[in-house]
């Protein structure tokens, strides 16, 4: 018989069991059960600085192009002064036309001016003879009519002296407006040899703004005409902006004096800016708007370079929490908070988002701790092991 066996049938006739089979038996005895709580990794809610950033591409252009084109037409082009990179004044010449027509018709007009004060001083000649013979033709008349009522003078002499007196008044209307007529020739003259004049001066291509040339259409011995392409191209002022694109999600956020930076390849160094102006409408085909961003530095920039804007929308220091802590649910937006091991659903609401972090505005406390990611298999309700993550940084 075993040993076990005979200490249970002693135990059962009543007889002693020894202490030592006792203690055996208690050690072969089941251990009690421990309850394990499952690891979850928690985040704690903390004060950073948060930048709100909008990511926008598009090509630089000139804040504004000036055509400039002969203000004269059907002259040659005879030189060029200009040429395309050039920075110029306001009032520089960059271009001559021929002015050998213009100087021809120059001389005529100087002639015709000439024989115009001629006419005028042969009018004035006229008109002189005409008041002097109206005034001796009226005397007569007035003298006849007097001798006619003492009835010494016959009434045809009256007639004739009459008649006499009325064809000088003619003469004289007549001579007066022929005066007129040469005055106004003579004005006529004056403005043709203004307008021979100015297109004398323009004939000299100015720059109507100070700014930096990008394109020459002219060429040597082409004909003048305001059709078609400008004679040169400029940037007024040689002042460049990044015309971006934004998606229409975004353009609402942007507003005038918000700073940028730029990339573009072969820049080692960012450049800076700032919105100048959101165009009010978006392509109805892209979805996209537009923000104007002047340059602050234009050093190596170039007209029709892409280049990148990182423009920024707000910064401010606030309670943030990791990306990945925010879920939904039927109320919204929430995170899983612990306290004292306990998992409860809260309701939050968010704000900017920086990288991997997320601003919460609404619903936590600085110090609180949430489950670091909200697609844990941890439930409101479940008991866990809080393990404290990694301290964030921005």
């Amino acid at each position: 018989m075993r040993p076990i066996q005979i200490l249970t049938l002693a135990a059962a006739l009543g007889f002693g069991v020894p202490a030592a089979g006792l203690r055996a038996e208690e050690a072969a005895a089941p251990a009690p059960v421990v309850q394990t709580l499952p690891a979850i990794t928690v985040s704690m809610v903390e004060t950073m600085q948060m930048s709100d950033r909008i990511i926008a591409s598009g090509l630089v252009m000139a804040v504004e192009e000036v055509d400039v084109a002969p203000l004269i037409e059907g002259q040659p082009l005879q030189a060029l002064l200009a040429d395309v990179g050039d920075l110029v004044t306001e009032g520089q010449v960059l271009a001559i036309l021929s002015k050998t027509t213009l100087d021809l018709q120059r001389a005529e007009g100087v002639a015709s001016l000439a024989a115009a004060r001629a006419g005028i001083a042969q009018g004035e000649a006229q008109m002189v003879e005409a008041e002097a013979m109206e005034a001796e033709a009226q005397r007569v008349a007035d003298r006849t009519a007097k001798l006619r009522q003492q009835g010494t003078a016959p009434q045809a002499q009256a007639d004739t002296a009459n008649t006499n007196a009325a064809t000088a008044a003619a003469r004289v209307s007549v001579a007066r407006e022929g005066l007129e007529s040469a005055r106004a020739q003579l004005a006529l003259a004056e403005a043709r040899l203004d307008n021979l004049d100015l297109q004398l001066s323009r004939t000299e291509v100015k720059a109507p703004v100070a700014g930096r040339i990008i394109a020459r259409n002219a060429k040597l011995g082409a004909i003048a005409t305001a059709a078609g392409q400008p004679m040169f191209v400029m940037i007024r002022d040689g002042e460049l902006e990044l015309r971006a694109d934004v998606a229409e999600s975004s353009l609402l956020r942007l507003a005038p004096g918000q700073t940028a930076k730029l990339r573009a390849v072969g820049l080692s160094t960012p450049l800076t800016g700032q919105v100048r102006l959101v165009e009010p409408s978006i392509d109805p085909v892209s979805r996209l708007g537009r923000a104007r961003i002047s340059i602050d530095d234009e050093t190596g920039m170039r007209s029709g370079m892409f280049v990148e804007a990182e423009i920024l929308v707000a910064e401010r220091e606030t309670l943030a929490v990791p990306l990945t802590a925010i879920g939904s649910s039927a109320e919204g937006l929430t995170v899983l908070r612990v306290v004292d091991g306990l998992v409860e659903r809260v309701p939050v609401k968010i704000g900017i988002r920086d990288g991997g972090n997320i601003e919460i505005i609404e619903g936590l406390s600085l110090g609180d701790q949430v489950v670091t990611k909200a697609g844990a298999f941890v439930r409101a309700g479940d008991r866990i092991n809080p393990v404290l993550a990694a301290t964030s940084t921005n």
